[in-house]
């Protein structure tokens, strides 16, 4: 079964990523066609990138680097949460995609935003960071509003107009993910 990772991209006090993430986990784990697993960069520690190497070499001198190694390589395809910060994604996880190259290849990702303009900058910023890892970015994408989705800026509310981009979403990721299993073998 295909294996796909939601990944909350946000380590700051008081992020919104974790209740976005969620929501996406429960609706998706509700369809049955892949396995769904929240991937919090809280738990993985990465500092700013401190691998003497480059990620392409895959000789990885670290244990968080390692254990990052081993998260994203068990994974067929993700699902990005970020938050827009600046007209761009996080910080925290342009590191955690730089810090490897071969475990993103030939994967599906799909992408969820939330901000003041719906996180598309910071969509449109990993499209082009992932696509240079050679992921595979679908193209429907859910863009939710720190104005109309959220109360006092905090408490997520999702609009239901969002479940169904969501559900086009997921369908397009694991059907890349079956895709490009092919491609990886």
């Amino acid at each position: 079964m295909i294996k796909v990772g939601v990944i909350i991209g946000s380590t700051r006090p008081g992020r919104n990523g974790a209740a976005v993430a969620h929501w996406v986990h429960d609706l998706a784990v509700k369809r049955g066609d892949a396995e769904y697993e929240l991937v919090d960069l809280e738990d993985y520690a990465l500092p700013h990138l401190d691998e003497p190497i480059p990620a392409a070499a895959r000789q990885y001198q670290h244990a968080h680097t390692k254990k990052w190694s081993q998260a994203v390589a068990a994974l067929d395809a993700f699902v990005f949460v970020t938050p827009e910060y600046n007209r761009s994604t996080t910080g925290v996880l342009k590191t955690a995609i730089d810090f490897l190259y071969a475990e993103w290849e030939n994967k599906a990702a799909g992408f969820v935003g939330y901000g003041v303009n719906g996180g598309a900058r910071a969509i449109e910023h990993l499209r082009q960071i992932l696509g240079t890892a050679a992921v595979a970015g679908v193209a429907p994408q859910v863009t939710l509003s720190i104005h109309d989705d959220f109360e006092n800026f905090s408490d997520f509310r999702p609009a239901a107009r969002h479940e169904d981009v969501l559900r086009l979403m997921l369908d397009q990721v694991v059907a890349w993910a079956e895709a490009l299993r092919t491609v990886r073998a």
